[in-house]
Parts: C-alpha cells; structure tokens; sequence
C-alpha cells in the first residue's frame, strides 16, 4: 500500500465527515474579524484547546478558572504549555515528528509529579507501565512502541494525497493507542492533531480547538479511540469521522468566539 493514509480516506463515511469538517473551518477562516484579530482568536483557541484536552486527560476545571491562572494542577499546566508552543514547533513538526513529539512531552510534564523522572522526559518508554485515563488496557510493549512510532515518523514526513484531517486524526489515534512515553500521552497525541493541521494548511493560524469538539461529544471520544485501536476500517474509519466531527466542532466554537469578539 503506497499511502496508508490514503487508503483511510476513502474508507466509508469519511470523505463526508471530512467534507463537512472542511466546510466548518473554512467557514471560520473567511470571518472578517480575522483581518485585524485574528492573533486572539488563536489565543482564545489555545486557551479553550489546552483546558479542553487536559479535562480529556482527566483533569477537568473551569475555562474562567483557568483563565484567571487559579488552577495549579500539573496536568492543565502540561497542556497550556503545550498549546502556547504549537506555532513554534510547526516547521520541526513538518520534518522531525520524533524531535516534535519528545519535545511535547517535555513541556507536557516539567515540573509535574507524574512520575517520571528528568532523564526520561521527551523518550519513549521502557516499561509496560502508562497511564490509562480512557481506559484502553493493556498499553502495547516498548518494542512495538519503537517500531510503530518509527512508521508514523516515517508516514509523516512521506507526500500523501490524504486530506489534513485523515493525517491529523491517524497520528491522533496511533499516539493514543500508544501511550509512548506513559504520561500525559494525551496532551501530546491532541497537540500533534493540531500541528498537523497547522502544517499542512488547513487550519494554519491554529483557530479551533478540536478538543472541545472531542469534550462537546462526550463518550463518543472513548468510543471512538476503541474503535481505532481495534484495528479493524470500520473502527478506524469511526475514529476519523468522530475526529472531523470534533474539529467542526470546534471551529464553530471558534466562530463563537470571532462573534463575540466584534461585539466589544
């Protein structure tokens, strides 16, 4: 198979989750308060993304508390960290998804108590152990790690004729199925989803948050994860349209955010 990705994005029901998906954020990009705000609205985004994703990673709080700066847990701290470097890591992201992803979990978990000590930060793990806050067993073992990460790497950096979205929801659900580095791997398989769209152009100013879609739809996100990680198309291909749906979701979200701006 010469593109994996590819062959995802014909799989049944995707091009139109994805269709619509695209239609939703292209909608948000011709707002005209982007002309002059659009720094805001990418701000407001990384804001709502980074409590969004930590809530997904289990450490739910209040987008007012947050954004007051009232909230010390280590895992929304990971995750506003991890958001504010999303532009900066774009260009590594595009040609080195390794030395992106260990960066991401650097930032993910300076700091933290989760347990891993500074020597490990950043490398894949050497142990069965990781933590498991959707509930998907069994994480796969260090070699598979190494091995599937080299193929994702190598599938990333390979010219594919796959839409942005299939790419960003596969290296969503592989770093989730994964578990690579045994903490916060969440944070960085969301944060590597919006770098893809990011880089590959379809949401280039990094205006939804397609983690408060993944909130918004509640247990549809663990259902889906599951379904990916059973390997079968009509599980992958649920994942990637619950993906679309998540980002549309959140380009709505965004658009809210782009109407209230031009009321102030």
């Amino acid at each position: 198979m010469n593109d994996p990705f590819a062959h995802v994005a014909g799989l049944p029901g995707v091009p139109e989750s994805v269709a619509a998906a695209r239609e939703a954020v292209d909608r948000l990009l011709g707002h005209r308060i982007l002309r002059r705000r659009s720094a805001e609205v990418s701000a407001e985004s990384a804001l709502r993304g980074a409590r969004a994703s930590a809530e997904l990673e289990g450490a739910p709080a209040s987008l007012e508390d947050v954004r007051a700066g009232l909230v010390e847990d280590p895992l929304i701290q990971g995750a506003l960290r991890v958001s504010a470097s999303l532009g900066s890591l774009a260009p590594t992201w595009r040609v080195a998804p390794r030395q992106a992803l260990a960066r991401l979990h650097v930032l993910a978990v300076s700091g933290s108590d989760s347990g891993s000590d500074s020597g490990s930060l950043g490398r894949p793990r050497a142990s069965l152990e990781a933590a498991d806050p959707l509930s998907l067993g069994a994480p796969p073992s260090p070699s598979q790690v190494a091995e599937r990460l080299s193929s994702l790497s190598d599938l990333l950096t390979t010219p594919t004729e796959a839409p942005a979205l299939v790419v960003a929801a596969v290296a969503q659900g592989e770093l989730l199925a994964l578990r690579p580095f045994g903490s916060a791997d969440g944070l960085v398989a969301r944060a590597a989803a919006r770098l893809t769209l990011i880089d590959r152009g379809l949401d280039p100013k990094s205006l939804a948050a397609p983690e408060v879609g993944h909130v918004e739809l509640g247990s549809a996100y663990v259902e889906a994860i599951r379904a990916y990680v059973s390997g079968t198309p009509s599980g992958v291909g649920q994942w990637v349209s619950h993906c679309a749906e998540a980002t549309a979701l959140g380009a709505r979200d965004a658009l809210a955010v782009c109407e209230a701006f031009t009321r102030r």
